[in-house]
């Protein structure tokens, strides 16, 4: 196994170790086969990372192997840091990549799904997006979640904000909205919820926001993906299945599949469309009309979902509790 190579990119060049080393070994795929991948799609991959505060999830063997994820960044990082707070209140500083460069240096440190914060380093308490997180539950397919997600679009344009499709790599897609930032992580986690909400009311044979998966049934849109410190793989990012979270336009989305796009091809689709999320800065949408239905839902008596167990208890949250663990007391 060679000690070392260097690869050139944008005027810099980054140093790469072990670059024989299988990383996907049933493709037969090395560290070097994806540091050129990820410079194929650099500009691109860099779009959905730049300037925001970047968990590591390194596979410091191989895929087959469990990452380990670091939020932290060490203190001879190479990266520029952003001071962050956790929702513990625990203070810590994340990596920001700034340049193309920084994207093989993730790579270098083991990274193949890029995960960043929906903020920018200079702005740390407003996301500048919403994430729509499109997953199925047992029983249905990436048919089901491609009908979801078009329906998503039908919604998001009744309400003037624009989605940018991609799929997972995965099964599922993931749609991100970019918003002003105005508003703090709880009001946008709170506005998601109220879009999926509202999508399950003129869906609800085919979408789902229950947080409890034993109440699951169709597509979940898991609108704690919102949360603070809540992370989803970026574009252009690989997982472990060895296929790309690939950005795909809404015309192309019902005829694609997630099998469409393994890394090893993916240059060629690449060269031929460019970058399907090159144009997502340029017009942020507002939150008003979603923030009116969380007012709407809690006239209605419909209040908070459920956070993540790691969270602080939040006000107006019910119960932590599976429902079928629930104890029922008769007052009677």
């Amino acid at each position: 196994m060679a000690g070392a190579t260097t690869v050139e990119i944008a005027g810099e060049e980054v140093r790469i170790t072990s670059p024989d080393r299988l990383v996907f070994p049933r493709q037969g795929w090395t560290k070097l086969d994806v540091a050129l991948y990820f410079r194929a799609v650099a500009e691109g991959c860099l779009r959905g990372v730049f300037g925001r505060p970047t968990m590591m999830k390194r596979y410091m063997k191989d895929v087959d192997t469990a990452p380990i994820y670091h939020k932290r960044a060490p203190k001879n990082t190479p990266f520029e840091t952003a001071p962050i707070r956790f929702p513990s209140q625990r203070p810590g500083r994340m990596n920001v990549p700034r340049s193309q460069a920084d994207i093989l240096r993730l790579v270098q440190l083991g990274c193949l799904d890029l995960h960043p914060w929906p903020v920018r380093a200079e702005d740390l308490d407003h996301p500048d997006e919403l994430r729509l997180d499109l997953d199925p539950t047992d029983g249905f397919g990436f048919a089901d979640v491609k009908r979801a997600a078009l329906a998503t679009k039908d919604l998001l344009d009744e309400i003037g904000l624009v989605g940018w499709p991609k799929t997972t790599g995965s099964r599922g897609i993931h749609i991100y909205i970019r918003i002003e930032p105005e508003w703090g992580f709880y009001q946008t986690r709170r506005a998601v919820l109220a879009f999926g909400r509202e999508m399950e009311r003129r869906h609800p044979d085919l979408i789902t926001t229950r947080w409890w998966k034993e109440e699951r049934h169709g597509v979940f849109i898991d609108y704690n993906q919102n949360a603070q410190d809540k992370t989803v793989s970026s574009a252009y990012g690989v997982r472990p299945t060895g296929y790309v979270s690939a950005p795909v336009t809404w015309d192309e989305l019902p005829d694609v599949e997630i099998e469409d796009f393994p890394m090893d091809r993916f240059h060629s689709r690449y060269a031929a469309v460019g970058d399907l999320t090159e144009g997502i800065d340029d017009h942020p949408g507002r939150i008003e009309r979603l923030l009116e239905w969380v007012e709407r839902d809690e006239a209605d008596g419909v209040g908070d979902a459920p956070w993540p167990p790691n969270y602080p208890k939040m006000p107006g949250e019910p119960p932590r509790v599976q429902p079928s663990k629930m104890v029922k007391t008769n007052w009677e």
